[in-house]
């Protein structure tokens, strides 16, 4: 596989692009050319720079890269491609973030649901329609992932755009919750903290709304076990000073899983995604500051969101950053593993062919799925309790009405999609305001 070929679109991506190029430069197995574009061709530039090192550093002759200065170049041919942006400038989530707080809204993401990640699906959308028209155009029978937030609705929109498209939905939220499953084996069993890749979990759901249905480690389900550990009072003590612990040193990623858990104490299965991403789905976590921080995860500010893309953009990379090591993405080994150089299962984001039976044919699910040749087969996946397939076919609906509204500039089913998120604890009027507040302040601009 000398002649791979290998789109970037976000190619000035300074997380995914460098992280997929560093994992890239530890196999053996292909040979390719990465094209990387952005509309900001001097972060691609910068980008190229670090590459070539990247793969001088680690001894890779067959590795080679270029900018493209058209989305058409970059796309011409190509076998693979990687979607990775941040739709508008940054400044622009001060308003995602801060215009619903003023009425008493809180997110504690605001890149999937709630008003801010409708706000950046608004944004995001147009831009995955000429993505997938471009694609269609260039590279027809080339496989896609999808790592953009909000990711279902993203991936969504490549499928709207161009039906016959071979793209999925990449998330490693789920990741997580194997690494935090593993601990619980290894506390139960006394034994060394299993790989997570060895905890078999069935996951079934929305991306960042996905729950585990089942947790097998070596033919052993610990979830009834962790059904009994949750009935005790002691598995939900009060986190409010980790908490606050986390806000003065800036741990904004950091989580206990308790939101998971109280899924599964409260409504019979166990959240599969971070606890700042479940808690963002329904109405009971995040009235306040205070509510949040007794689960013991946090808001991440807006401020960081800044101060990260500054230190991102002028970071200079030491030769002793560059050289190689194994991460937890699974980008390169789906590459390998759509080649045929193995086979792979694990969670994607992909239209519904009956994977989840309980959500709609067509639309994006997250499931396992066994990825091989030029294949990806979605697992079947086993049903969650009856109260968490209501509350994610609550979101599948507005979901539909989102990508329907962008898709037909339709503004008056936007608000409907807006004012059915359970984070819009507002009177209509009021709701109305915050949204053509919004409209106003969080469209696509750089």
């Amino acid at each position: 596989m000398e002649n791979t070929r290998i789109c970037i679109i976000g190619g000035g991506s300074r997380q995914w692009a460098i992280r997929f190029l560093m994992d890239l430069s530890l196999q053996d197995k292909i040979g390719a050319h990465v094209a990387l574009y952005d509309i900001d061709r001097k972060a691609a530039e910068n980008n190229k720079e670090v590459a070539e090192r990247i793969f001088r550093i680690n001894g890779k002759s067959h590795l080679s890269v270029s900018v493209a200065s058209t989305l058409d170049e970059g796309l011409k041919g190509v076998d693979f491609i990687i979607i990775a942006i941040e739709p508008g400038c940054i400044d622009i989530r001060q308003y995602d973030l801060g215009l619903p707080e003023e009425y008493g809204i809180y997110q504690s993401v605001g890149d999937t649901t709630g008003p801010g990640g409708l706000m950046r699906a608004w944004r995001a959308l147009p831009l995955f329609f000429d993505f997938a028209r471009a694609i269609e155009k260039n590279a027809p029978n080339a496989w896609v992932i999808n790592y953009t937030n909000p990711m279902t609705l993203c991936t969504a929109a490549l499928y709207k755009a161009y039906p016959g498209i071979k793209a999925l939905g990449c998330c490693h939220e789920v990741f997580g919750t194997e690494n935090f499953i593993a601990s619980i084996i290894a506390k139960k069993e006394e034994i060394e903290t299993p790989d997570r890749r060895d905890v078999m979990v069935d996951v079934s759901g929305l991306n960042h709304f996905t729950f585990v249905t089942k947790a097998l480690y070596k033919g052993v389900d610990y979830i009834p076990y962790l059904k009994e550990m949750v009935k005790d009072p002691s598995t939900f003590p009060d986190l409010t000073e980790k908490a606050k612990k986390r806000v003065a040193d800036g741990k904004w990623f950091e989580s206990d899983h308790l939101v998971a858990l109280s899924f599964l104490r409260d409504f019979g299965t166990l959240g599969a995604a971070g606890d700042r991403h479940l808690a963002e789905f329904v109405p009971f976590f995040l009235n306040s500051n205070e509510e949040a921080w007794r689960y013991g995860f946090i808001r991440t500010p807006f401020s960081y969101r800044v101060e990260e893309d500054k230190r991102k953009k002028s970071k200079v990379y030491t030769d002793e950053e560059l050289v190689a090591a194994p991460s937890d993405e699974e980008g390169v080994d789906i590459l390998l593993s759509l080649f045929g150089e193995r086979t792979l299962k694990t969670n994607v984001n992909m239209p519904n062919r009956g994977q989840v039976r309980y959500l709609k044919e067509g639309h994006i699910v997250e499931s396992n799925g066994y990825i091989s040749a030029d294949s990806i087969v979605p697992i079947v996946s086993t049903d969650p309790s009856l109260a968490v397939q209501s509350m994610v076919k609550r979101v599948e609906t507005e979901q539909d009405l989102a990508l329907e509204a962008i898709w037909n500039n339709d503004m008056d089913l936007l608000f409907q999609a807006f004012i059915s998120d359970p984070l819009v604890n507002i009177n209509v009027d009021k709701a109305h305001e915050l949204f053509t507040r919004m409209i106003a302040s969080c469209g696509l601009r750089y």
